[in-house]
């Protein structure tokens, strides 16, 4: 593969600017500068640095952020930053065939929330993971304003209803950790629906955060705004999938 068309891959601009980083000798692979844009590489597992910024070749771009409160889940935030200004710009141009640029976030957390959120420019992924027949379990902690007690529990287990649904949601699991804490399991994913399911039982969330997806965590070592790559083992955890209990 031609080393402008694997910049050009990796989103470093369009075709013009790569082989403009080329010919100026401002792309090194193997820490040797390369000024033929046209020189060939195998792409897999490639490393190089364009610009003293170094990168290593995907074909398909899967990654997890720490999403900290004060961000928007959206390209075109309103009041609050977007969470697209935490990734470095090759991941927001990457070319996406028929669609926008760049990696898209896999459902949404209010600017609130904090926790872990899915990024590709993968659609087909985007499509599985966001689809709520498969039954991928979200785990999130949360802080309440009041008390918590063994009826709300209850009725967040057998199911409320939301104003826009006539069918009951419920809770794929939902365990008190503390007086005014609980962390809730949930199957798919409605507009606010945490917070809207504990109105719903008499209670109100003041702090949100989703610690885990299938069976991958929230790397403990992963601060917030910081994000990675996720590796093999990731993408098949993020992509566990859980019955609801009868």
């Amino acid at each position: 593969m031609h080393l402008q068309e694997i910049l050009f891959s990796q989103g470093f601009g369009t075709r013009r600017i790569c082989l403009g980083l080329v010919q100026q000798g401002l792309v090194t692979v193997g820490g040797v500068p390369v000024t033929d844009p046209f020189a060939e590489f195998e792409p897999e597992g490639l490393a190089f640095t364009v610009e003293g910024q170094a990168w290593a070749y995907h074909a398909k771009a899967y990654l997890m952020l720490h999403k900290p409160a004060g961000y928007e889940c959206s390209q075109k935030p309103g009041a609050w930053p977007s969470i697209y200004t935490l990734l470095p710009g090759p991941l927001r141009q990457r070319p996406v065939k028929g669609g926008q640029p760049g990696v898209q976030a896999i459902g949404r957390l209010d600017q609130d929330t904090t926790g872990l959120l899915l990024l590709s420019d993968d659609g087909a992924f985007i499509h599985r993971m966001g689809s709520p027949k498969r039954h991928v379990p979200k785990v999130y902690q949360v802080g309440t304003a009041d008390a918590v007690d063994e009826r709300q529990v209850k009725r967040l287990l057998e199911g409320v209803v939301l104003e826009d649904d006539p069918r009951a949601v419920r809770a794929a699991a939902c365990v008190r950790t503390g007086e005014k804490a609980l962390e809730l399991t949930l199957t798919e994913g409605k507009y606010h629906q945490v917070k809207r399911m504990l109105a719903a039982v008499g209670n109100r969330v003041e702090r949100l955060h989703r610690s885990r997806i299938g069976d991958l965590e929230l790397p403990a070592d992963l601060r917030p705004g910081e994000w990675r790559w996720l590796g093999q083992a990731d993408l098949a955890a993020c992509q566990a999938q859980r019955k609801l209990p009868v």
